[in-house]
């Protein structure tokens, strides 16, 4: 019995697969028109469907939003009572429906068509009233059901998804969408976090835990303890990065070790990191060097020998944000 559901998946999917074979045959000058629509809004693409073209619809609106292009899901059945009034001129709508006569999308193509709002329809039927009604038609291709028995849309959502996908990379491509422009919309979750760059984590000012290198050590001890990290900068008078004392640098210092300087107990050119560098790279050094904070300078500096303190990085930030 478990080859028996193991052969009904892989048809399944060959079917699908199949399906999504002949979405890429079929597209034509539709989809680059619908792109080009797209562009030109000046306002939000509103998308809209009924029933498994409702819900397909609402993920290509999240994708399409998340990637540059502003646009948000209107229910057809909500749009009749009150809805409609997120229409707006500048806006193009992109209604999806498998069979093009869906009943519940009257209200919604007509008010597109009184009030001039572009309207692209996704459809199989290229006869059907929403692709006749539509400023930019795409039809989608005949393609058997999954299900067997044609009634459970399937292999038809699939394509009207891959469809949605290709239209949101292509407007994203197109925009030269980058991934410092991802993670202004995805500050949450594993991509925000694996997005987020050094300078929006690092101490700064007071907080960052710094000596000059002709402080004695019993004051440098008093700033380590002071600030918490573990650690202390040591910088010149001009407030260069010179050296790091950590720990490690304690325990071989330690006899004599309030007799000295930070200059004398520093350990020279540490690890450092450009305030534009991502988290996840600076997780990976400290992870790599087994420490636990890296200073933040501009690494641009440091190819001319001066190369001031920005900030600190301790690998708690990282940790915090879902790094790790």
């Amino acid at each position: 019995m478990n080859s028996q559901y193991l052969k009904t998946a892989r048809r399944v999917i060959e079917i699908e697969e199949a399906a999504l074979h002949r979405l890429r045959a079929s597209l034509n000058n539709s989809f680059n028109q619908a792109v080009k629509l797209l562009l030109e809004s000046s306002g939000r693409i509103i998308v809209s469907g009924m029933g498994k073209s409702g819900h397909i619809g609402r993920k290509i609106a999240a994708t399409l939003a998340s990637t540059g292009t502003p646009a948000h899901f209107v229910h057809p059945a909500e749009a009749s009572h009150g809805d409609l009034g997120m229409m707006a001129q500048g806006d193009v709508a992109l209604v999806l429906s498998n069979s093009g006569e869906t009943q519940e999308l009257a209200d919604l193509i007509s008010y597109t068509r009184r009030f001039n709002i572009p309207m692209i329809g996704v459809a199989s039927n290229a006869r059907s009233t929403l692709l006749r009604q539509s400023d930019v038609a795409i039809v989608l291709p005949h393609a058997n059901e999954a299900c067997g028995t044609g009634i459970v849309p399937t292999s038809s959502t699939v394509m009207t998804l891959a469809l949605g996908d290709a239209l949101a990379i292509a407007l994203m491509e197109h925009r030269s969408f980058t991934p410092e422009h991802f993670r202004k919309f995805h500050p949450g979750g594993k991509l925000g976090s694996r997005l987020t760059r050094v300078g929006d984590l690092m101490h700064v000012g007071d907080h960052v835990p710094l000596v000059n290198a002709a402080t004695p050590m019993a004051e440098a001890l008093i700033e380590i303890s002071r600030k918490s990290f573990g650690v202390v900068g040591v910088h010149d008078k001009n407030q260069h990065l010179l050296g790091i004392i950590t720990d490690g640098d304690l325990r071989r210092h330690m006899n004599g070790l309030l007799d000295q300087t930070a200059g004398d107990v520093m350990t020279p050119d540490p690890a450092t990191i450009s305030p534009d560098a991502l988290a996840e790279q600076a997780l990976a050094i400290m992870t790599q060097r087994k420490i636990t904070c890296l200073f933040v300078r501009d690494q641009s500096e440091r190819q001319t020998g001066s190369s001031t303190i920005l900030g600190l990085l301790h690998i708690h930030d990282c940790l915090r944000i879902g790094l790790g």
